[in-house]
């Protein structure tokens, strides 16, 4: 169905190809999964497919990309868009309507579907991917993870053989990401669908491909293998891999229910062992809290604090009667579904939205009501698109404005991303990095200033583990320095390694608030995977059962 011969890409003035010498066949019928570390050219493989690579981004390809017998470089996107079907790793970039069900609507009317067609495939696919509440909604007021489940039912209904897909469970919830390859797994399993998708986050996708396409390191050359031998050397593998490496398991389990069948004797082991003590600075006092409201014990002066706070976005109220503080030093991690307010919070500590009823103070000040000069002495954001940040010509140029801004020393920011996520020349343009490049660059923008309230959207999107290993080092340094983060996230791997406190939202509400170890291990969907295998002891990462071990 897909063919890669040879296939190199070069962008212009990059002195080594993004992409090298990929030459294999991807079969029709299967789930392929495009693995490798942030930068390592997934995104630029999956476009040579589509015919973005080179006919939109420009570059040079050489070789041979053929889809359903298609040359990709005679075949431009628009002559492939009855066959191929693309979503990107920015949604946003995605959308040509302004509501849900005419952005569902849209790629069957560009092929010139009947309209009996289209009415039935948009019902099936707003059931499909639970937006039929969504149906009527502008798409500008939907969440991050709303609009990937829209993006996603964009191509899902004109029936392509071909699915090509950039992290598409990155901005989406637990739930929400199993029912979305749930619906993949069953056009590839019902309808004979080619599904090619590049993710970060392999806990929840590997068990369901058919064969791995790994891509190991720049240049090295590509290989097309099956998952378990893939994870068996694979530079980038899930908490359930990393956990069956330390615990010498042959074959390697890929899923949670395979490794727990062989946890016992580990189970064993660790039986007289507690989990070290985190990094981080132990977290405050313990809470008493009700549904919608909890109060403290004494402590320091909270860095932020909302009371009876609500915010509405017009006939939506987003936020309903949120009572928190965060705490200098505290890492506190905010989880829920899509659209569960999240995001909102985040905006109205960083003052982009005003409450409706209640209040909100950071740092002593009301954040709607105080000068961006000042307010960013107090707290920095970043939002799920870094790009929003991002406006100079260069990496460089972004970095030495950032020092500058931050009245921070020369080299500040370009010191914290050579930290981060090594390797992004000075000369690059921010909009030729990958999501995940983006994603560091916008973060160590915001790092420069040191601000001492932290708020991150979806931190670790594009991110590989390395690279979120090193991002858990830095917030644990911040925390260690009396630093607060609050990051709004679907990962659980990355709230069991770096917070102190999960709070769940739902409907707008706080309906969870404790000890991350608590909260987590409550709940099979915020749980991670080696909370799940090692149950009921409270072991929650690979690191702390290495950690026991030695």
């Amino acid at each position: 169905m897909i063919g890669f011969e040879e296939v190199s890409v070069r962008y212009q003035d990059e002195p080594h190809p993004t992409v090298a010498g990929v030459d294999l066949t991807v079969p029709e019928g299967e789930l392929v999964l495009v693995v490798g570390p942030s930068g390592v050219g997934k995104s630029t493989l999956l476009g040579t497919v589509s015919g973005l690579v080179p006919h939109f981004t420009g570059g040079t390809l050489t070789g041979r990309v053929t889809v359903a017998g298609r040359d990709t470089r005679t075949h431009k996107p628009r002559e492939l868009a009855d066959v191929v079907g693309t979503v990107g790793q920015d949604p946003l970039a995605h959308f040509v309507t302004d509501t849900v069900e005419d952005e569902l609507a849209y790629g069957m009317e560009s092929l010139g579907l009947p309209p009996d067609v289209m009415r039935r495939r948009v019902e099936e696919t707003l059931d499909l991917l639970g937006l039929t509440t969504l149906r009527d909604r502008p798409i500008a007021t939907l969440s991050g993870g709303q609009r990937q489940r829209v993006a996603i039912g964009s191509v899902l209904t004109p029936h392509p053989s071909v699915l090509v897909l950039d992290e598409p469970t990155s901005a989406l919830d637990p739930a929400a990401a199993e029912e979305v390859l749930a619906v993949l797994q069953r056009l590839v399993h019902d309808l004979g669908t080619t599904v090619l998708m590049a993710e970060h986050r392999l806990e929840r996708v590997v068990h369901y491909a058919d064969q791995v396409l790994l891509m190991p390191a720049p240049g090295a050359p590509a290989r097309l293998e099956s998952p378990a031998a893939a994870m068996a050397h694979s530079p980038v593998h899930p908490p359930v891999v990393g956990l069956g490496r330390l615990a010498g398991w042959e074959p390697l389990p890929l899923t949670v229910r395979d490794a727990r069948r062989r946890a016992g004797p580990l189970r064993d082991r660790l039986a007289d062992r507690t989990p070290a003590a985190s990094a981080a600075p132990p977290a405050p006092a313990p809470r008493r809290r009700t549904l919608l409201h909890r109060t403290t014990a004494p402590g320091p002066e909270p860095v932020a604090r909302t009371t009876g706070l609500g915010v509405r976005h017009g006939r939506v109220e987003a936020l309903r009667q949120v009572e928190s503080t965060v705490s200098p030093g505290e890492t506190l991690a905010l989880m829920g579904r899509n659209g569960a307010g999240k995001s909102t919070l985040l905006a109205t500590l960083v003052g982009l939205l005003a409450p409706t009823t209640g209040s909100v103070t950071v740092g002593g000040a009301t954040p709607h009501r105080t000068t961006p000069r000042e307010l960013v002495r107090r707290v920095g954001l970043v939002p799920q698109e870094p790009r929003d940040l991002l406006y100079a010509d260069t990496v460089a140029a972004e970095c030495a404005a950032a020092d500058r801004d931050a009245d921070a020393p020369a080299g500040t920011c370009r010191t914290l991303l050579d930290r981060l996520l090594p390797g992004i020349g000075d000369s690059v343009h921010p909009r030729d990095l990958s999501e995940g490049q983006r994603l560091a660059l916008a973060l160590c923008v915001v790092l420069a200033a040191e601000p001492p309230l932290l708020l991150l959207d979806e931190p670790t999107r594009g991110l590989d583990y390395a690279a979120k290993a090193r991002l858990v080092t830095v917030l644990r340094d911040r925390a260690a320095a009396g630093l607060a983060t609050v990051l709004a996230t679907h990962d659980v791997e990355l709230a069991a390694e770096t917070a102190d406190r999960v709070v769940i939202l739902a409907e707008g509400e706080i309906v969870a608030d404790g000890p991350t170890a608590e909260v987590v291990t409550a709940s099979p969907a915020y749980a991670p995977q080696v909370a799940k295998i090692l149950a009921p002891a409270p072991w929650l990462t690979v690191t702390q059962v290495a950690d026991a071990l030695s």
